[in-house]
C-alpha cells in the first residue's frame, strides 16, 4: 500500500536521489528492494505515494510546530522558534515540497474559495502565535491574523527553499536573512 512506511520511505529517498519526474514506480520499487510488478499488485501508484508523502510531511510539520506553541517565552520569541522549525521541515523536504508545488498538486497547500489562503493545518500554529504576539505587545496587531499567517508561512517556505535550492546558500545565511526580514515586518 501506498501508506506502507517501507514503501513511504523508498519514495522519499527517489525523490531526493531523482526528483519527482524522475522518481519511477520502478525506481521506488528498487529503492524498497521490491519488484514494479509487487508495487503494481498492492496498488501503488504515484499519486498514491505522493499522497501519503504529504500527510507525512503535515504530520511533521505539527510536530515541528508544538514546541514553540508549548514553550515558554515571548510570542516573538516562539514565532522566531515557529519559522525556525519551519526552514528545518523545509531542509527535509526539500525534493518533495517541490513535487507538492506543482501546479497540478498545490492543493495539499491551498484552501478551495476565493480567498485562496494555505490551509489552515499550516496556517494555524502562526496564526496562534500572531495572536498571543499582540496580546503581550511583542508583535503588530495585524487586521486579519490569518492572512498575514499565509503571507508569514509563505514568504519563509519558498524564500527560504529558493535560496537553498536555486541558490545553494548554506542553511545559516539562509534563515539569518531571511527570518530577520519576516520578524522585523512584524515585530513591534
Amino acid at each position: 500500500m501506498a501508506t506502507d512506511p517501507h514503501i513511504l520511505a523508498a519514495a522519499r529517498q527517489a525523490i531526493e536521489r531523482h526528483g519527482w519526474r524522475e522518481a519511477t514506480l520502478e525506481r521506488i520499487a528498487g529503492e524498497a528492494g521490491l519488484s514494479r510488478m509487487t508495487l503494481h499488485r498492492r496498488g501503488v501508484t504515484r499519486e498514491a505515494v505522493l499522497a501519503g508523502l504529504a500527510h507525512a510531511l503535515e504530520t511533521d510539520y505539527r510536530r515541528a510546530m508544538w514546541p514553540a506553541l508549548t514553550g515558554p517565552g515571548t510570542a516573538r520569541e516562539r514565532l522566531e522558534q515557529a519559522l525556525d522549525a519551519l526552514c528545518d521541515v523545509c531542509d527535509a523536504n526539500v525534493e518533495l515540497l517541490a513535487a507538492l508545488g506543482e501546479s497540478t498538486r498545490r492543493g495539499i497547500f491551498h484552501d478551495e474559495g476565493d480567498a485562496v489562503l494555505t490551509r489552515s493545518v499550516f496556517t494555524e500554529p502562526v496564526e496562534r502565535i500572531l495572536r498571543d504576539g499582540a496580546a503581550d505587545g511583542t508583535l503588530r496587531g495585524v487586521q486579519d491574523p490569518g492572512e498575514t499567517a499565509t503571507i508569514l508561512f509563505n514568504l519563509v517556505s519558498h524564500t527560504y527553499r529558493h535560496l537553498r535550492r536555486g541558490h545553494g546558500w548554506p542553511p545559516e545565511r539562509a534563515r539569518r536573512g531571511v527570518l530577520q526580514l519576516a520578524l522585523d515586518g512584524i515585530t513591534t
